[in-house]
């Protein structure tokens, strides 16, 4: 409740939002509070108990004392007379909050987001999807992470409920959100599986939703298929963009056999780029392509850059008089101007001299029998570079994955160790954890 009265006071008094969470670790949240200029927190019992660790001789914050909870810090009084009559007023270009990269490819990058560029997410929102106010949503995200604050908004926008989902409630999914009334869903596709795991898809078990929302990874058409049947009254819609394009860019709504259609390697297309917005497809010799190649975009949902001025370079391009965000994913324009994910461009790798795309070689190991999700990583052998394959489901014999790969790959290619888990490692953001599994894979080769 502190997190959610808080963004609304910080907004409220015309400033900008950093959200912080507590349970990361102690190093990375100070970087974050000192890189975001914070000089205020507004912290509950938790964040409490875990700011001794983060502040140090020179990270010195003070703490709104709204419950007499932080005595121990530098607070800053609430009294009712400095209360405001009326929000301050402020201008599209002014920021609105600050969010952090998940830093899974390198330091943790700040970035700065603009009112502009998150009301123009939220009227994009709202020209397609018809939110009523006695709609209750199911926010899977912390607010330190994008889809939480489109969570908070959609809801808020409508005059809707938010329902706040634990892990614990993946148990019995389908009675959770009966019991809470939810009618509006938003995860990564990582929560299909975890429902179906625990016996949450039985047809028509999830029937109360009006809404699913899935992004933050590749969405597969099966893992669609079995959603759905579980909650036939929905639509639903993949979404995609990087916390640097306000939230989200492209959104593709589920029609089925069209859908599957436009699919590549069995994952649902991300859609067409928003309104107002410029893209284009950039292959790897820096010419512009009709059909693939490295998404750019610009447009004002960008945001103005990070606040350390030295990770700009290589992400943003003036180019034709535009401004221009480099994703680094690699998409593919279907004929309706739909755009369909790919991949990395760093996930394709030369293996041998070979270039392969690891979500081609997922795509492979899950249409072997009994494996229900497959995630590639390379790893460093005295050899050069070679493939290891993570999968979920059940044990299959090495023999039937080879043969599988080797109907579709050169031979010099071939993933050279397939190994079952029972389930992928997730970021803090529910995705997977592929640096984690390349972490293991190398470790296996001491």
């Amino acid at each position: 409740m502190t997190a959610y009265v808080g963004l609304l006071a910080v907004l409220y008094a015309g400033a900008s939002v950093v959200p912080l969470q507590p349970d990361f670790p102690a190093a990375r949240t100070r970087r974050m509070i000192k890189m975001a200029g914070v000089e205020t927190l507004i912290a509950d019992e938790r964040g409490l108990a875990v700011l001794s660790e983060i502040a140090d001789q020179e990270t010195v914050v003070r703490v709104l004392d709204t419950d007499g909870f932080a005595d121990r810090f530098p607070t800053v009084p609430v009294a009712s007379e400095s209360a405001i009559s009326e929000p301050i007023r402020v201008t599209p270009s002014d920021r609105a909050y600050i969010l952090f990269t998940s830093g899974s490819t390198g330091v943790p990058k700040g970035v700065p987001i603009s009112h502009g560029g998150l009301v123009h997410y939220l009227d994009q929102l709202d020209k397609r999807c018809d939110f009523r106010w006695d709609d209750v949503f199911a926010q899977t995200y912390d607010l330190a992470f994008d889809p939480g604050i489109h969570d908070v908004f959609a809801a808020w926008g409508a005059g809707a409920m938010l329902q706040a989902v634990p892990t614990s409630a993946y148990r019995d999914l389908p009675a959770f959100l009966g019991e809470h009334g939810v009618t509006i869903w938003h995860s990564t596709p990582s929560a299909i599986w975890m429902a179906r795991e625990m016996g949450g898809l039985a047809e028509g078990a999830l029937g109360g939703l009006r809404w699913s929302f899935f992004g933050g990874e590749a969405l597969r058409f099966q893992d669609v298929t079995d959603w759905l049947a579980a909650a036939p009254g929905s639509k639903l819609e993949n979404l995609y963009g990087p916390t640097e394009l306000s939230i989200g860019i492209t959104g593709h709504r589920w029609s089925g056999e069209e859908s599957v259609r436009g699919s590549v390697n069995g994952t649902v297309p991300i859609g067409k780029v928003y309104d107002d917005h410029e893209f284009r497809l950039v292959t790897e010799e820096g010419e512009q392509s009709s059909v693939e190649g490295e998404l750019w975009i610009a447009g004002p949902q960008m945001t103005t850059g990070y606040l350390d001025p030295a990770n700009n370079e290589g992400r943003f391009v003036e180019l034709d008089g535009l401004r221009w965000y480099r994703t680094g994913d690699r998409v593919r324009a279907n004929p309706d101007g739909h755009l369909v994910y790919i991949g990395r461009m760093d996930s394709q790798v030369k293996v041998h001299g070979w270039r392969v795309e690891l979500a081609e070689v997922d795509h492979l190991a899950r249409g072997c029998e009994g494996v229900r999700d497959a995630a590639t990583v390379t790893r460093s052998a005295t050899h050069g570079t070679e493939l290891v394959v993570f999968y979920t489901g059940v044990e299959v014999p090495e023999a039937m994955l080879a043969d599988a790969m080797r109907a579709a790959l050169p031979v010099s290619t071939l993933p050279r160790q397939y190994i079952y888990v029972e389930e992928f490692p997730l970021t803090p953001n529910q995705k997977v954890d592929r640096l984690a599994l390349q972490k293991q894979a190398e470790a296996l080769l001491d």
